[in-house]
């Protein structure tokens, strides 16, 4: 029983990642599952879906590897951060499709409580700010929309929980309802102080407090698995939010290290150690991770649209077949054709926070082409990452010179020396990109005892280092022109 089961769910696949007692990678399976778009703004996912789809690639890496349950000594679970799921406690049923960190159906009731004054006092105890991205309001839209729900509620049937506690719930066949305080604190619901879910948020944003799971640390054996699908008596060791688990991942277990995780959006977080850091700059204090009583914090600034602009180049425009053509179709011309892209399909995350904004093309002429417009999404990527980068110097009140890189965009050279060259800082690719399954396996070992932290730091190892090369005119320029079309992109509905 040396073998750590990595459950890393993302939100347009479902993975699983099997580690061997030196927490390499000795098999992984992947499955992609449905994105529901019923309206603009809005992006669900069926939450069936998504175990259906999870327990299958579950299975589907003890087949590869030729294990059993019983060989697994403990399982860790990462997740997509903010997305809501209801469900009957009695059967287990989602009221609804799960609604996803990316959706803006409720930025005008985040408009409404900040008009009313609501958001110094939100900020205090969360460390966030009002904004759709995060469950609260969520919550509440399905408790106001779904028919009965909200007299379900009161009457205690229905339980809430992010993607971990769905995730656990399922595999635990209903025996635990709980989150860690990763997921917790990404609620608007839960006082990253005192440790509590918030008597004051949850009379503001009208929930329940019986809808709420229990909040863990990130590293404890919560129970074990019950679930005859994938096997019973698994211990359930780890919970992290994704970016939370990407930072442990990366061994920025400092104050001061920081880390860009390139996928669908792009998540840059640095760990404050045990010190809460208020931002003034549109940035969010959050919790890292638990482990034991030690609780870790970090800045972040999260991105909406960082790979995903790639996938809708590809899938709504159709200009290439494959994501991995973005880079050959890029390098093939020497720059952007004086061509940006500002990717605000689900509007503008930090530090603007402009649900409003929507995604423009500014700079085209006769002269562009498919490949100018490749390029220039590529480079949208790492604007939108530099901004937050430069604001999480401002805050710590020392520059960032080093920069840890992983997710799916992380293996384009293009993007990542782009990044080196805008920012003005070392860009580091480790060996391992999984690194979100990598930092949920890390704890749950840590929880069982197969490893310690300091065991794990000497684990590192880098792939490649990338190293600013671009004259700075030339940097000041491309930014000044971003910049530009970024004011001119923001507040476009109303």
């Amino acid at each position: 029983m040396s073998y750590i089961l990595a459950i890393d769910q993302g939100t347009s696949s479902s993975r699983c990642v099997l580690y061997d007692r030196q927490a390499n990678p000795v098999a992984m399976a992947q499955q992609t599952f449905t994105q529901h778009f019923p309206q603009p703004g809005w992006v669900e996912h069926d939450a069936e879906e998504i175990w259906a789809s999870q327990s299958e690639v579950f299975r589907q890496v003890l087949r590869d590897a030729q294990l059993a349950p019983a060989d697994i000594a403990g399982i860790g679970i990462t997740n997509q951060r903010e997305t809501t799921v209801i469900w009957e406690r009695s059967t287990g049923k989602p009221i609804y499709n799960a609604i996803v960190w990316q959706d803006r159906r409720t930025a005008d009731d985040c408009i409404g409580l900040k008009q009313a004054g609501a958001e110094a006092m939100v900020k205090a105890k969360t460390g966030l700010l009002l904004d759709a991205y995060f469950s609260a309001t969520k919550i509440r839209w399905l408790l106001d929309h779904v028919d009965g729900a909200r007299g379900q509620a009161e009457r205690g049937e229905l339980a809430f929980g992010t993607i971990d506690s769905w995730l656990v719930w399922k595999l635990t066949d209903g025996e635990l309802h709980i989150t860690d305080v990763s997921n917790a604190a990404r609620t608007l619901l839960f006082n990253i102080d005192t440790m509590q879910w918030d008597d004051e948020l949850l009379v503001l944003f009208g929930i329940p407090a019986s809808l709420l799971p229990a909040v863990k640390s990130s590293s404890e054996v919560y129970g074990q698995t019950r679930n005859q699908e994938i096997g019973a008596g698994i211990p359930i060791a780890a919970i992290a939010g994704d970016q939370q688990a990407g930072l442990f991942g990366q061994l920025c277990i400092n104050a001061g290290m920081a880390k860009c995780t390139y996928g669908t959006g792009s998540f840059l977080m640095m760990n404050t150690g045990l010190q809460r850091v208020a931002s003034s700059h549109g940035l969010l204090t959050t919790i890292a991770w638990q482990i034991g009583d030690q609780i870790h914090y970090a800045l972040e600034g999260g991105v909406f649209v960082g790979g995903a602009v790639i996938q809708w180049l590809r899938d709504g425009l159709q200009l290439f077949p494959n994501a991995a053509d973005s880079e050959r179709l890029a390098d093939s011309v020497d720059d952007n054709g004086g061509v940006y892209f500002v990717p605000a399909l689900t509007g503008l995350g930090a530090p603007h926070w402009d649900p409003h904004a929507r995604g423009a093309i500014f700079g085209i002429t006769r002269g562009t082409t498919s490949a100018h417009l490749a390029r220039a999404a590529l480079e949208s990527i790492c604007f939108q990452v530099d901004e937050v980068l430069q604001l999480l110097s401002v805050e710590s009140g020392s520059p960032i010179t080093q920069l840890r890189i992983d997710g799916g965009a992380a293996v384009n050279n293009r993007l990542t020396q782009f990044q080196a060259d805008i920012s003005s800082v070392e860009v580091v690719r480790p060996a391992n990109l999984e690194t979100t399954a990598l930092g949920a396996a890390y704890l749950a070992g840590i929880a069982i005892g197969l490893w310690t932290v300091d065991e794990l730091n000497r684990k590192w190892r880098t792939d490649r280092a990338f190293h600013p090369q671009m004259p700075q005119q030339d940097v000041k320029s491309l930014k000044h022109y971003w910049l530009k079309a970024v004011q001119r992109a923001k507040n476009w509905t109303e």
